[in-house]
């Protein structure tokens, strides 16, 4: 999936718990405090282009003066058990799948998920980066750059971390239905299936209003 390019804002300090963890793990990443403030610098001033993610990786152009470089980057995929897991935690409790459409990602969720062995967030060893620049530095100022902004997409719609970890938006929703047709009818079952329903309905309106706000731009 490939985001639109963020216009120049100012500031871009993190405002969710999770947004922060994936901006402390691109800091532990980062070589030194002075190539991380360029990075920032570049993120803030709109440098980066649009961002492509993918299953376990991202690209995106970054302009840096007269120049524009290539910026590739990687994401450890979770292994197909872990992905189950993660997927078996989402339909373990009514709620959490409509918190993740609504753009939360439930503090509670992301320890369970810990407790089972499978980790969601990236640490810093786990960004991986290359770019057309040529530096020796890894990550260079230009990734840099680019991960300060996937923080910045992972906080608006957690679902670009699933992503990231091999499991796209729909790939998870088409699990949790396959989950619930699967398992016995019971109390709460309907529920947790009507739920995923108007979840999946609050998604598409959701993209349309962005689709609109870019387009107004």
């Amino acid at each position: 999936m490939t985001h639109p390019r963020f216009p120049p804002r100012r500031g871009g300090a993190p405002s969710t718990w999770w947004s922060k963890a994936f901006l402390r793990a691109v800091e532990e990443a980062a070589f030194s405090a002075a190539e991380l403030k360029r990075g920032r610098a570049h993120a803030r001033a709109g440098d980066v282009g649009a961002i492509t993610v993918a299953a376990g990786a991202f690209v995106a152009a970054v302009v840096d003066g007269d120049d524009a470089y290539t910026v590739t980057g990687t994401v450890p995929v979770l292994a197909a058990d872990d992905q189950s897991v993660l997927v078996e935690l989402i339909a373990a409790e009514a709620g959490r799948i409509a918190a993740l459409m609504a753009g939360d990602l439930p503090h509670q969720f992301v320890e369970s998920v810990e407790e089972a062995g499978v980790e969601l967030l990236p640490y810093g060893g786990e960004l991986g980066s290359a770019c057309s620049c040529e530096t020796w530095l890894d990550p260079c100022p230009h990734a840099l750059a680019v991960l300060t902004q996937l923080a910045w997409l992972v906080q608006r719609d957690p679902f670009v971390l699933f992503q990231l970890r091999g499991l796209a938006r729909d790939e998870v929703l088409a699990r949790l239905h396959a989950l619930s047709q699967s398992r016995p009818r019971a109390d709460g079952v309907d529920d947790e299936i009507d739920d995923l329903a108007i979840a999946e309905e609050a998604a598409l309106r959701a993209e349309r209003d962005l689709a609109r706000l870019l387009a107004d731009e």
